[in-house]
């Protein structure tokens, strides 16, 4: 959530900005194609594991009880095996990224990109980081081999990014225009804009099928069922809470249900996307924000940006089983978690600073001066045959 982004918001109403046609990019994910999952063969028949009809172009599902069984710890495809690990660090005040060298702590590099850079996300295809220049219009490619960051692509209020899990296209969480924006995933051209009628359209996560995907609208409270293929908002609903926040979606390993972080509630949201019944709650703590899964798909970590703390929720138990407090406070926001699953990287968002947390205790590592206003911080490379976007959601 951004204050500046809400005053903007409020003031453009329903109106939705025209969208430019865009020419091509030319960073390094030029070419599509399956090398990404190069590492990994396809499910056969006879395995033992029930086979999920996914969307067609989609790769299939390793797993149906665990949709992060390709994000074992050091389990690296092949394209990111050589890149070198670094934490990307948007600062969204000060309009540059910060690089971070994650075993020795120290910043190597200050990329000055365009203005209020949200997000870090890693393309479908692993190739390419895109930094999303919010009140820039644009998006700047940085290569994850070199560290060099490329020349920036327009694109329109481009909050937050994802990837349809065929690969095929980018989708623009566009929060002032009120729009969901498909683009080509690697000219980023407009291939259609989606209309919507909530406010600030911000995270997403897609079905276990990748056929549909569940996003949150932090300025109006509510969510939405988008279909992929058909482009289309299919359903719609206020969450039951007056003043609503919710911000990031994750679903869960067995793909049953999705998580949804709320701000203002102070907790997650709890759907049955497949139903898209009314949802249940569970209270984390004050500011609840970000969710990422554990290495081994047993536990979430909760950033509870208010209060300065992590809440952990285990999946086998279905409950909370810790709270790790941040020594002195802190804003813990968005992050993701190491190529060896031992530590959680967190941005801290009205702290300009950076923490690392030990995954096992929840001991604070390292906490790294950053630039003002640092929110979607990404851990690159990490384990995954392909991402559907945002700072990092790996299949």
């Amino acid at each position: 959530m951004r204050t500046t982004k809400a005053v903007r918001l409020l003031a453009a109403g329903a109106a939705l900005t025209a969208l430019t046609l865009l020419s091509a990019c030319t960073s390094g994910s030029q070419h599509h194609g399956n090398e990404a999952l190069a590492s990994k063969a396809p499910a056969q028949p006879g395995n033992g594991k029930r086979q999920v009809n996914v969307l067609p172009g989609m790769p299939p599902v390793e797993d149906p009880k665990d949709l992060y069984s390709a994000d074992r710890p050091n389990q690296l495809s092949p394209v990111v095996r050589d890149f070198p690990s670094r934490v990307y660090v948007p600062n969204t005040n000060s309009n540059t990224v910060t690089v971070i060298d994650p075993k020795t702590y120290k910043i190597i590099d200050t990329i000055p990109v365009g203005r209020q850079p949200q997000h870090v996300v890693p393309s479908w295809d692993l190739k390419t980081l895109w930094v999303n220049n919010d009140l820039g219009n644009s998006l700047t490619p940085i290569d994850p081999k070199t560290g060099k960051a490329g020349k920036p692509v327009k694109v329109h209020d481009p909050y937050n990014l994802y990837f349809t899990p065929d690969g095929k296209y980018a989708v623009v969480m566009a929060s002032m225009d009120r729009a969901l924006v498909f683009r080509d995933a690697h000219t980023m051209k407009v291939v259609k804009s989606v209309p919507v009628s909530c406010y600030g359209v911000n995270h997403a996560d897609f079905s276990p099928d990748g056929r549909y995907f569940i996003v949150s609208c932090e300025f109006s409270g509510e969510v939405l069922k988008v279909d992929t293929a058909r482009m289309k908002v299919v359903e719609q609903e206020r969450l039951p809470h007056h003043g609503a926040m919710p911000q990031d979606v994750k679903i869960s390993p067995d793909g049953k249900l999705f998580y949804i972080a709320d701000m203002v509630a102070n907790g997650l949201w709890i759907l049955d996307g497949d139903k898209f019944t009314r949802p249940t709650f569970l209270y984390t703590g004050k500011g609840a924000h970000g969710l990422y899964i554990s290495r081994d798909s047993r536990e979430m970590y909760i950033s509870n940006r208010g209060e300065g703390t992590i809440s952990v929720f285990d999946f086998t138990q279905n409950r909370l089983t810790k709270k790790w407090h941040l020594p002195g406070g802190g804003s813990p926001d968005m992050g993701g978690v190491s190529v060896d699953g031992k530590v959680l990287w967190l941005s801290g968002r009205y702290n300009s600073e950076v923490y690392a947390i030990d995954t096992r205790t929840g001991k604070e590592l390292a906490r790294i001066k950053v630039g003002s206003g640092p929110h979607g911080l990404a851990v690159y490379p990490q384990p995954g045959r392909y991402s559907l976007g945002h700072t990092g959601i790996f299949r």
